[in-house]
């Protein structure tokens, strides 16, 4: 058997992270599911993740430095180091479980049947032991009136959760010695299976990719580290929140398994709707009706906004039917904090309905009055008439 610190092409006094970078490199280039028409390729793999199993360890690396790989024979687990020069790991399978530590492939969340390569690269961690698994994430509806997404609202809800158990503070037994490393996967999670020409690595079906197996369970969570409990949460909702808007809430979602991170609570608001106020984006519309005579001499109006105080609006004369006034900085607040959008007033002219005498007989002395200066836009629609029927 070569030297190991020359099979991974390094001096004796090389730093842990240059055994790392040095062996990954090597691992990549002779990995079997990479030189499938190559038979040296298996051997070379054996030979570099023993290499590294030895000097990844520094009490393994220590006794390899003073004594050899013949010290070191039967010491890991029946793997045959050092085994009279014949070619390092006895299986591909402990090879591959090197393999899959040294690409932090022991986070227990591999599915059965993935192909190395196929989550090779989205690992980062490097440690032999199994990682903890995220907690699911919650969504919510949350309904709140107009005015509490304009001036902004605390709700007070309750999520039944699975919250990290207090009895064992997440460890899922009653005490740490408890705790011990499954023996079937060595701590990875993960088993390795040959199928063909190609390796698949499955969720372990001893610790179920934990990479661990508990031998006194927490009588509360009876081993699995959290439960599932009824938990108050005061959610801010900021001004200016619209219907389809979502919130996201971290770490407020299910507890983590084997000290994963919590899940996040994402809220989806809905906002009812108003009776006055239409939204569009940050500015807000409101339908005016005025009456024919307030319209033709102008007027001023007293009118609602939406934060609860109120602003007079003039309305000069001759205003037409659709217009459109704008006030500015009387909308929504903007959500994000960027000041405030425009308060928008829709005039609607209505025609008068049931006239009495004398109202009529005002009308119609001013329709005998009224002259084509009175209505450019109908003296316009007739010009563009009369042209028409002369064609």
């Amino acid at each position: 058997m070569s030297d190991y610190y020359e099979v991974l092409g390094l001096a004796r006094g090389a730093s842990q992270d240059e055994i790392k970078k040095a062996y990954r490199k090597s691992a990549l280039k002779y990995h079997p599911d990479r030189n499938q028409d190559n038979p040296d390729a298996e051997k070379k793999f054996k030979q570099i993740s023993e290499a590294y199993e030895v000097l990844s360890d520094e009490k393994k690396r220590q006794i390899y430095d003073q004594y050899g790989a013949d010290a070191l024979r039967g010491g890991m687990g029946g793997m045959g180091v050092g085994g009279g020069g014949h070619g390092g790991f006895s299986s591909m399978e402990e090879a591959l479980r090197t393999f899959m530590n040294a690409f932090g492939g022991g986070g227990g969340g591999g599915g059965g049947g993935e192909s190395i390569f196929d989550s090779l690269f989205g690992f980062e961690s490097g440690s032999d032991d199994a990682g903890g698994q995220q907690g699911s994430s919650k969504k919510m509806n949350l309904t709140i009136t107009f005015d509490e997404a304009m001036k902004g609202v605390e709700k007070e809800v309750n999520l039944t959760n699975y919250a990290t158990c207090s009895t064992c503070d997440g460890l899922g037994a009653k005490s740490a010695s408890g705790i011990k490393r499954c023996s079937q996967c060595r701590g990875s999670g993960q088993v390795m299976q040959s199928r063909g020409f190609f390796t698949m690595a499955s969720t372990c079906p001893q610790c179920h990719g934990g990479g661990k197996t508990i031998s006194d369970p927490c009588p509360d969570c009876r081993g699995a580290g959290r439960v599932k409990k009824k938990q108050p949460l005061t959610i801010k909702i900021p001004p200016g929140v619209d219907t389809g808007m979502r919130l996201r809430l971290s770490g407020h979602g299910d507890a983590g398994e084997r000290g994963g991170p919590p899940g996040d609570l994402y809220v989806f608001i809905s906002v009812e709707p108003h009776s006055l106020f239409h939204r569009d984006g940050d500015d807000l519309i409101v339908e005016l009706p005025i009456g024919f005579a307030e319209a033709a001499l102008g007027c001023k109006k007293e009118l609602p906004t939406p934060l609860g105080g109120s602003c007079r609006v003039s309305i000069p004369e001759g205003t037409q039917h659709g217009k459109v006034l704008r006030v500015k900085g009387e909308g929504s607040p903007n959500v994000h904090g960027q000041g405030r959008g425009d308060l928008l007033m829709k005039v609607i002219v209505e025609t008068p309905v049931g006239l009495n005498e004398k109202q009529k007989e005002l009308l119609t002395a001013f329709g005998e009055l009224e002259g084509e200066q009175n209505s450019p836009r109908r003296r316009g629609f007739l010009d563009k008439l009369k042209v028409f029927f002369s064609l």
